[in-house]
């Protein structure tokens, strides 16, 4: 009663080799779907890629075929996770990307999103002064740095 994949395969008149293709590049996609940041865009995209590069490498002709053109697609706007009024608190900002809060965004954002601070401020289209750390934070550390004298230096001397 139980048929085999490869008797399903041959009467539905499927190679092995595209039922493998298409198994790779499902694994492939879904883990990359897989990550917060990807969109629906992003991954069809990648399956269109991979399929067409497994096709050409299965076919041996990699520059046989004409690559298809590339379409300039206009930058996609970016929605805030919170609203910018609130992103900012006397103790923690919060990530515009995902929501997330912190005390300092630079380490977040560069492992999580790959973006540097210039980026993601031209991102959400915010001031290049727009604190990307805590303000408590960022006085409480002021405030060290002038106890150790730091920041004092006799030019006199």
């Amino acid at each position: 009663m139980v048929e085999s994949k490869a008797s399903s395969s041959a009467e539905l008149g499927l190679s092995t080799s595209i039922m493998s293709r298409t198994a790779a590049v499902a694994q492939v996609a879904s883990a990359y779907a897989a990550k917060e940041s990807s969109t629906v865009a992003d991954i069809l995209e990648l399956v269109d890629g991979l399929s067409r590069a497994l096709y050409l490498a299965e076919q041996g002709a990699q520059t046989q075929v004409p690559a298809q053109p590339e379409v300039a697609h206009p930058p996609k706007a970016a929605v805030p996770a919170v609203a910018i009024e609130d992103a900012v608190q006397d103790d923690k900002v919060v990530c515009l990307c995902c929501g997330q809060s912190f005390t300092m965004l630079k380490r977040h954002l560069k492992a999580e999103h790959g973006l540097t601070e210039d980026e993601y401020r031209k991102m959400f289209s915010l001031p290049a002064s727009f604190p990307l750390v805590a303000p408590a934070y960022s006085a409480r550390k002021a405030e060290y740095a002038k106890q150790a004298g730091l920041g004092k230096h006799d030019r006199r001397t």
